[in-house]
C-alpha cells in the first residue's frame, strides 16, 4: 500500500459524543424529566465552544455532590471526553468548514463509492475501483471538465 505524508484533523461524530453525554444525563434526571433536554444543551453547546474538560470537570463533580452511587455513566462520559479532548474541537472544525458528524461523509461514501462499486456481479481489482472512484469524485466535485 502506498503512504503519502498527508495531514489529518481527526473529528470525533458530535452525535456518539451526545450519547454518551445522554447516557450521563439519566444519572442525574428521571426518566420522562423533560428539563434533561435543556441540561444537554447546555453542555452541548460548552463541547462545542471547546469546554470538553470543563464539562468533564463538572460531570464528575455533580454526581459526588449529589452523592449518586450508580455513576458508571458519568464517569464514562467523563473518561471520554478527557481521553478524546484533542479530537473534539468543534469550534476549530466548524470554523474550518469541516462536518462534525459523520452523516455527511456516510452519505458521500454511499454515493461515492457503494452505489458504483456494491452492485450485483460486480468484480473489482484495487487500481480499477480507485481509478473508477477518482473519476466519479470529480464529476460529483465538478471538476471533471478541469481535470482534463
Amino acid at each position: 500500500m502506498k503512504r503519502l505524508d498527508v495531514k489529518a484533523t481527526l473529528v470525533m461524530d458530535f452525535i456518539h459524543v451526545l450519547e454518551y453525554l445522554w447516557k450521563a444525563a439519566w444519572c442525574f434526571f428521571d426518566k420522562g424529566d423533560e428539563t434533561v433536554e435543556q441540561w444537554i444543551a447546555d453542555r452541548a453547546v460548552n463541547l462545542l465552544n471547546g469546554q470538553c474538560s470543563q464539562v468533564a470537570k463538572g460531570l464528575r463533580s455533580s454526581a459526588t455532590k449529589r452523592k449518586i452511587s450508580d455513576r458508571d455513566a458519568v464517569d464514562k462520559c467523563a473518561n471520554y471526553l478527557l481521553k478524546n479532548k484533542t479530537r473534539l474541537q468543534y469550534g476549530e472544525a466548524l470554523a474550518s468548514g469541516f462536518p462534525i458528524a459523520s452523516g455527511v461523509i456516510e452519505g458521500a461514501c454511499r454515493h461515492l463509492i457503494n452505489d458504483r462499486l456494491d452492485i450485483t456481479g460486480a468484480r473489482w481489482s484495487l487500481e480499477g475501483a480507485e481509478s473508477i472512484l477518482k473519476l466519479r469524485s470529480l464529476k460529483s466535485s465538478g471538476d471533471f471538465e478541469s481535470y482534463w
